[in-house]
């Protein structure tokens, strides 16, 4: 009970950027998600395991580039648990933690219909697509966890300011993800910004997001998020992103 507690006080942390200021105090914290033992979704002899490594690892080189002080829960094909996931992001102290992961969908009738990049934010929802989604992420990352300590961990930060600036986080996020995409890749779906009970965002005290970076069941969308110039305009829309919400943030402040 004393960890349930403690993920009930936690508080998100935010910063700003701007001209001329040193970047090097945003530390930003970045999850690829499933790993090892765990494929996660898996279409076409490609594994999710795979893909959101590999777009993590450019994450992880543009944030630096950028200024930012940047780090991977995980850097090589291994699992982590959910404690070790988040846990990073307030050791660090991180402004934002980003969890990087591709979807799929089970019926293979529709595997060319069903596409598009989506960005989650941390809510209970009654929409029907969320719950199937969050739901087959949660399976791996909640080995173990009984029922009654799922609903508790979630329900503690549920109504806190985490919330609302994971929601703008988002926005700032898909926005820019979209924009390039579209800018070189025609028939690009916006799936918009969505609320799901995912349990990776609950640990992190801070604003938090799942990145949905497209479909691995979809062939067309499978084929070019395994190309290096699609996952470099993920990479730096998520990164324009990040930096419009510090600067928002930073205006929010000064206001």
């Amino acid at each position: 009970m004393k960890v349930l507690w403690a993920v009930a006080a936690l508080f998100f942390v935010t910063g700003c950027i701007g001209p001329g200021v040193d970047r090097s105090d945003l530390v930003v914290v970045i999850d690829a998600g499933h790993g090892g033992d765990d494929s996660g979704a898996t279409a076409g002899n490609r594994y999710e395991k795979d893909l959101v490594l590999q777009i993590t690892k450019k994450l992880y080189k543009e944030f630096r580039s950028q200024g930012f002080d940047v780090y991977l829960t995980r850097g090589s094909d291994k699992f982590l648990k959910l404690g070790q996931r988040t846990r990073m992001a307030d050791k660090k102290e991180a402004k934002v933690f980003i969890s990087i992961h591709a979807n799929a969908i089970a019926n293979k009738s529709k595997f060319s219909q069903v596409e598009g990049v989506e960005t989650y934010f941390l809510q209970k929802t009654r929409d029907a697509r969320s719950q199937r989604i969050a739901a087959r992420e949660n399976a791996s990352v909640l080995q173990g966890t009984d029922t009654l300590s799922k609903n508790v961990i979630i329900d503690a930060v549920l109504n806190g300011p985490k919330i609302i600036e994971s929601h703008k986080l988002a926005i700032d996020v898909q926005r820019n993800m979209v924009k390039n995409l579209k800018s070189s890749y025609s028939g690009v779906k916006d799936g918009g910004v969505r609320p799901a009970p995912f349990y990776i965002l609950v640990g992190a005290s801070r604003p938090s997001i799942l990145v949905e970076v497209g479909y691995i069941t979809n062939p067309k969308e499978r084929e070019r998020l395994f190309t290096s110039n699609y996952q470099e305009k993920i990479v730096d829309g998520i990164v324009t992103g990040v930096g419009n919400y510090m600067d928002n943030r930073k205006k929010e402040i000064n206001l």
